[in-house]
């Protein structure tokens, strides 16, 4: 499929795939929506609550880096030990990440070696990004991932169920609510009603949100304790 680099509203940039004419990112801003919806109202929140500061998070999309480049930053500003696993069936290429422009845009540019190292590292093996944050990225189709109490945090950010409805349905959802530990959280950009339905359906506790620019509302989950 044809894709091409295009410039959002923020001025930051992301990848836009003609044959579905769907993009990485939101074209309102690519920078504000991660922003809002997996630092905002996923990583901060999550924070808020817990009084160790060490997390672990998984992200359903890793695609650009931008949601993992973020995260380094605010852990390190918040002294937060952060252990990342990224899953990305189809990673993107280094002659694309090469035109990205998220290290300008953040002014992070004492940062820049950190955001080639999520890009450099190898798949499948754990590297220390910084001090704070290590990464693992795994290539993988979300079906076939199997956590079981894992994590605190999940940022789920598949490409939308208009072009790819298969990751939206419970069977998707179930294997996040296994892979969360007890209180746990899942943040999504969607507000769509059928994915609310399959979060609630596995056992999710959902709550709508404010959206970033250009969508009206998001979700946010929790595994509840029983």
């Amino acid at each position: 499929m044809k894709r091409r680099i295009i410039t959002t509203k923020d001025g930051s940039k992301t990848i836009h795939i003609d044959e579905w004419n769907e993009q990485y990112h939101s074209v309102h801003g690519a920078i504000q929506e991660a922003r809002h919806v997996f630092i905002k109202h996923g990583l901060h929140h999550v924070m808020a609550q817990q009084e160790e500061q060490a997390l672990s998070i998984l992200e359903i999309g890793f695609g650009t880096g931008l949601n993992a480049f973020l995260t380094c930053l605010e852990g390190e500003n918040a002294n937060c030990n952060i252990n990342y696993v990224g899953v990305e069936a189809y990673p993107v290429g280094l002659e694309e990440l090469s035109q990205l422009n998220y290290v300008e845009q953040l002014s992070a540019q004492s940062q820049q070696e950190a955001f080639n190292a999520m890009h450099t590292t190898p798949w499948e093996k754990s590297a220390a990004i910084s001090e704070r944050f290590t990464l693992t990225k795994v290539e993988a189709f979300f079906k076939d991932i199997a956590y079981n109490q894992t994590f605190d945090l999940v940022y789920f950010d598949a490409f939308g169920a208009r072009v790819q409805p298969e990751l939206w349905e419970v069977s998707i959802f179930k294997l996040m609510f296994n892979a969360l530990k007890t209180n746990g959280v899942l943040v999504t950009y969607s507000a769509k009603g059928s994915a609310r339905r399959a979060m609630q359906e596995v056992g999710f506790f959902v709550e709508k949100l404010p959206g970033p620019p250009g969508k009206r509302e998001m979700l946010r989950a929790e595994r509840k304790a029983l």
